[in-house]
């Protein structure tokens, strides 16, 4: 793919040139996590997955828009601009895994972590998310990127009111409206309150509303982190939410027990390559959307 005419495809891992100097190539163990780039290609992305095919050990990269390339396992690699040789991952611990992101310099999002940078005064523009899962999970994956852009994100408590909510910060160029949807699907009442309030004016062109196909924010964490091949299908009449711990073997009875998986759910999360696609994808778009012009 030609990443110079793909918007949010291009390559916002990699940061600065790629020449370095000649120096020996240290063996890395390829964790899931670890950002690399590939030297031949210039793919930086996060390893999602090592397998053997062929005999031979591959790699698979994930870079921030969801897109995922193999490579041979072994030396052509660098991490934090340094010549590294992956090789099998051996078991370690994610205190382990966070402190090699630290060091690689890199923020949960992926993005280059900015030495001795202060927080920016909160901008006019607001990210809304419906609920407080919603608002922690942007936090904890993009949360040095928002106090650096001076981006406030606020809770919603859900999209009914969605139309009072815009009119009430109506805002403006200086001061845009990105909004994050649970469950924004045809069909769904999410869909039907967004379209009503499709082309409001005079606020329309400041507003960006995108969403994610989940019933739930809890399903933007891809079901690897917590020991699954995919989420749980939960038979209706269920709560959802109470039926995932279920499944989990965690308590599911009371809103503490529920506020208690959640934040068991989010310690499974370490950087951006524990989420979907999906999810990803949405909040890169609102952050680009409430920035324009903010960038230096």
């Amino acid at each position: 793919m030609d990443f110079s005419s793909d918007r949010y495809g291009s390559d916002p891992l990699a940061g600065g040139s790629r020449t370095h100097r000649r120096r020996a190539a240290e063996p890395v163990a390829a964790e899931r996590g670890l950002v690399v780039e590939d030297v031949q290609t210039g793919w930086c992305g996060a390893v999602v997955a090592v397998e053997k095919a062929g005999g031979l050990h591959v790699v698979h990269l994930q870079d921030r828009r969801g897109r995922t390339k193999a490579f041979s396992l072994g030396p052509g690699f660098l991490l934090d601009g340094a010549p590294v040789v992956l090789t099998p991952p051996t078991a370690r611990t994610d205190a382990a895994r966070a402190a090699a992101g630290a060091a690689s310099g890199r923020t949960a999002s992926g993005s280059r972590a900015v030495a001795g940078s202060r927080a920016r005064v909160a901008a006019g523009s607001r990210i809304f998310v419906e609920g407080r899962h919603d608002a922690e999970l942007v936090e904890k994956v993009w949360g040095d990127d928002l106090r650096v852009e001076g981006v406030v994100v606020e809770m919603l408590d859900g999209v009914d009111d969605l139309r009072a909510v815009i009119e009430d910060f109506a805002p403006t160029a200086q001061a845009r409206m990105g909004v994050l949807v649970d469950h924004l699907v045809p069909g769904s009442k999410e869909t039907r309150v967004v379209d009503a309030v499709h082309g409001l004016r005079p606020w329309a062109e400041h507003v960006h509303i995108v969403g994610h196909p989940y019933v739930d924010v809890w399903q933007s964490v891809r079901p690897e982190r917590l020991g699954w091949e995919s989420w749980p299908t939960i038979p209706r009449g269920t709560s959802w939410k109470h039926g995932i711990l279920a499944h989990l073997g965690r308590p599911h009875d009371t809103q503490a027990d529920v506020a208690r998986g959640w934040k068991y759910i989010l310690g499974t999360v370490r950087t951006y390559a524990d989420l979907e696609p999906a999810f990803l994808g949405r909040v890169e778009e609102l952050i680009d959307f409430v920035t324009v012009g903010t960038r230096g």
